[in-house]
């Protein structure tokens, strides 16, 4: 996860899938990321980074492990003071839950879908 706890920012952004190396040496090629490996126990995911800074800017993660139940596609996270709270806010005005609020990255998350069909995760730092 980025760094941001600024309430309604997004604080990052990433991506699952099923070939998280491919991806991340297509993205690396096409966009120009450096990037990181993050050690998942048995696998790695990526963080790909600024080539100038250094700077995470998203994530390729492989749709294994706890992140296999996360749908396909770029998924935004959006800083919320209480996700717990979010979470209930959502479904009591015709959201859904894809992920119930879990840990994540010394904080909590989880992923909505909107009364429109559209997924986002929801992140409290």
């Amino acid at each position: 996860m980025g760094d941001s706890s600024e309430i309604g920012k997004i604080g990052w952004i990433d991506t699952t899938v099923d070939d998280a190396s491919g991806l991340r040496d297509f993205y690396s090629a096409v966009v120009g990321w450096d990037t990181e490996e993050v050690s998942m126990g048995d696998y790695g995911d990526y963080v790909m980074k600024l080539p100038a800074s250094g700077d995470g800017v998203s994530g390729i993660c492989h749709a294994r492990g706890s992140n296999a139940d996360l749908p396909a596609g770029w998924l935004i996270y959006i800083v919320v003071a209480d996700v717990e709270k979010s979470a209930a806010t959502c479904t009591a005005n015709g959201g859904k839950m894809v992920i119930e609020p879990r840990g994540l990255a010394g904080g909590q998350f989880c992923v909505i879908e909107d009364p429109s069909g559209a997924v986002a995760g929801l992140y409290q730092p």
